[in-house]
C-alpha cells in the first residue's frame, strides 16, 4: 500500500508517505483488518515513516566561485571589523501589505483577531517595503519603510539616512565603509543604478564603499537575514499591519537578549522604476574593482575635487 506513495531521505532513512491516516486505515479495513488510527499512526512509526515538509537545500545553478567568495568575504569583514571600520549587511525583506490582512504565526490572546478573507492589493492602505541595515559591530539595526518601490535608488537613500542617523556620530572619524548585499535587486552586482548610488554617497560623505556580494543561492548567510529579520518577523508573527505606525512600532520594539536594538522610518518618496544611466552618469562612477573576484568585490572612491 506504500510502495507507490513513498518518498525517503537515503541518509537518515526515514520517510514518508503522500496517503493520509485515514485513506491507509481505510485500506487496512477492506483487507479485512480492525485498526484504527492510532494503530495506523504506530505502524508508520515502527516503519520509520514521519511526517515531514518540504525543505529548500536545491538550487538550480551552482557558482563554481561560491567558496572562495565566502572565504574572501569572511576575511575582508574580519579586516575592516580589526581596524575599527564600519561594516553593514544589507537586504530588503519581502513586501507586505499594509491593513488588517492575516499575518502569519500565533500569538497567545482569548480570541482570534478578524481580518479580511483575501489578500487583495487594492484592498490595501499601501505596501510596506522594509530595507534593513545591520550594524556587525555595534549589534544594531537600522530598517526604512518604503511605500513605493524596490529600486537602487530608495536603497542607497536607506544607507545614507542610516549614516546621518547612526553611522556619522558612530563612525564619523573613518574614510571607508564595508556592504555586504546579495546579488538581487535592489543592491545586485550588475545594476549600475546601484553603483551609480554608492558613487553619490561617496562623494557626498567622502568614503570610500567597498561592497561584497554573496554568491547566488548564498543569501541565507547574510547577516541581516538571521541576526535582524528573522527577529522581525517573530516579533510581529500573528499581527495584523493594519497601518505604517504599527509596522514601524512592531520593528522598533524588537529585541534580543544579546542586545539588539532596532531604529526604523517610514520613506514616503515615490522611487521610479525601469531608469536608465546616461553614458555620462556611467563614466563618472570611479570604481575600483578588487583583485579577488572583481565581479562581486568592488570599491568605489569619491571623485576628486573639483572633477
Amino acid at each position: 500500500m506504500l510502495r507507490d506513495a513513498t518518498a525517503g531521505d537515503p541518509m537518515t532513512g526515514l520517510k514518508w508517505t503522500r496517503k493520509t491516516l485515514r485513506a491507509l486505515q481505510r485500506a487496512l479495513q477492506r483487507k479485512g483488518f480492525k485498526v484504527g488510527l492510532a494503530t495506523t499512526r504506530r505502524l508508520l512509526h515502527k516503519l520509520r515513516y514521519t511526517l515531514r515538509v518540504n525543505r529548500k537545500r536545491l538550487i538550480r545553478k551552482q557558482e563554481p566561485e561560491r567558496d572562495r567568495q565566502m572565504r574572501y568575504l569572511v576575511r575582508l569583514r574580519r579586516r575592516f571589523l580589526k581596524a575599527g571600520k564600519p561594516v553593514i549587511s544589507v537586504d530588503t525583506k519581502k513586501r507586505e501589505l499594509v491593513g488588517n490582512f492575516k499575518n502569519a504565526g500565533r500569538t497567545w490572546r482569548r480570541e482570534a483577531i478578524p481580518v479580511l478573507e483575501y489578500d487583495y492589493p487594492s484592498w490595501a492602505d499601501g505596501v510596506a517595503i522594509p530595507y534593513g541595515i545591520y550594524d556587525l559591530r555595534a549589534n544594531e539595526g537600522f530598517v526604512v519603510i518604503g511605500a513605493s518601490h524596490q529600486t537602487p535608488e530608495f536603497a542607497c537613500a536607506a544607507i545614507r539616512l542610516w549614516w546621518l542617523k547612526v553611522g556619522r556620530f558612530k563612525y564619523g572619524w573613518q574614510d571607508e565603509l564595508l556592504i555586504e548585499a546579495d546579488c538581487g535587486n535592489p543592491n545586485s552586482n550588475k545594476s549600475w543604478r546601484w553603483k551609480f548610488g554608492l558613487q553619490q554617497l561617496a562623494d557626498e560623505f567622502g568614503l570610500r564603499i567597498t561592497v561584497t556580494h554573496l554568491p547566488t543561492g548564498a543569501s541565507k548567510w547574510n547577516p541581516v537575514e538571521h541576526r535582524l529579520f528573522s527577529h522581525i518577523s517573530t516579533n510581529w508573527a500573528g499581527q495584523p499591519l493594519v497601518s505604517y505606525e504599527t509596522v514601524l512600532k512592531f520593528i522598533r520594539r524588537t529585541k534580543t537578549n544579546t542586545g539588539l536594538r532596532v531604529r526604523a522610518y517610514l520613506d514616503k518618496t515615490f522611487y521610479q522604476t525601469k531608469l536608465k544611466l546616461s553614458a555620462e552618469q556611467k563614466a563618472r562612477i570611479n570604481l575600483r574593482p578588487r583583485r579577488v573576484l572583481p565581479k562581486w568585490n568592488y570599491s568605489i572612491e569619491p571623485q576628486p575635487l573639483g572633477s
